[in-house]
């Protein structure tokens, strides 16, 4: 049986990366989707995407800094599909001249926060009364493996944005559980997206973050799909509040073997 039948999920970010293929797994799964993204025309062609593949999905164009388009956004779902079970909030940056905390420029520290943190705050916000009306539902939050321990190169914004949304999060988890809402993060370790492609094009750069993963390799976007599809679905219906890592045993290891 398909894990998110009768499911309204709303996903951010979706238009690529991470958020793209969980749009597409969450559809197949059975949920009808609301594909959000800040570029129209990427929300557009993989919400057509999952229609022409036999889903159900309706493109959504959202700033996730903004709270009228955020709240746009769940209205959008109530309306189209009548009601709100699943919020994914995947959408993020990582700005190139975000480093140490002498180099990182105030403007950079600000817009971080307000798309990482503020982003997926105004999303938690905006979901929660639509969840209530539908009985209840998961929300999942992409954090990182940052949010648990020191990154490897300097990226002061980006660290301190996660590890907000993981204490958030927690806190959320708390307030809403015996509502029937439950609210995870997922912490993931670098992932193969354009995202990071972009961050890694020098070789130097790219092989000093290889050298911490144990597993040898970075992850994959259907590798994290796939977790947040676990803590959509009721197959973890007593899970709330907690770090779902997925970092291919960056966070478990002291040293790395050669």
């Amino acid at each position: 049986m398909a894990r998110l039948n009768g499911k309204v999920a709303v996903i951010t970010g979706a238009g690529s990366g991470i958020g793209r293929v969980a749009a597409t797994l969450f559809a197949a799964e059975g949920a009808q989707v609301v594909v959000a993204d800040v570029m129209a025309d990427q929300a557009a062609s993989a919400a057509a995407e999952i229609i022409g593949a036999g889903g159900s999905a309706i493109a959504v164009t959202v700033d996730v800094t903004d709270e009228e388009q955020v709240n746009a956004m769940v209205a959008a779902a109530v309306s189209t599909y009548g009601g709100l079970h699943v919020v994914f909030n995947n959408a993020g940056i990582f700005p190139d001249d975000d480093g140490g905390i002498l180099d990182t420029p105030p403007e950079t520290w600000q817009k971080v926060m307000e798309v990482n943190l503020k982003g997926v705050w105004l999303g938690c916000r905006a979901a929660v009364p639509a969840m209530l009306d539908s009985g209840g539902g998961s929300i999942v939050n992409v954090a990182s493996f940052v949010a648990l321990m020191g990154a490897a190169t300097a990226q002061i914004a980006y660290t301190a944005s996660k590890g907000g949304v993981l204490a958030m999060t927690r806190e959320l988890a708390v307030e809403y559980a015996r509502k029937g809402i439950r609210a995870n993060s997922i912490c993931p370790g670098p992932i193969e997206t354009p995202l990071l492609a972009e961050l890694l094009a020098d070789p130097t750069r790219r092989q000093r973050r290889l050298v911490h993963i144990p597993i040898g390799r970075f992850g994959r976007p259907e590798e994290i799909a796939k977790a947040a599809l676990f803590l959509a679905s009721d197959d973890s219906s007593f899970v709330t509040g907690s770090a779902l890592v997925v970092d291919g045993g960056i966070t478990a290891a002291y040293v790395t073997p050669e």
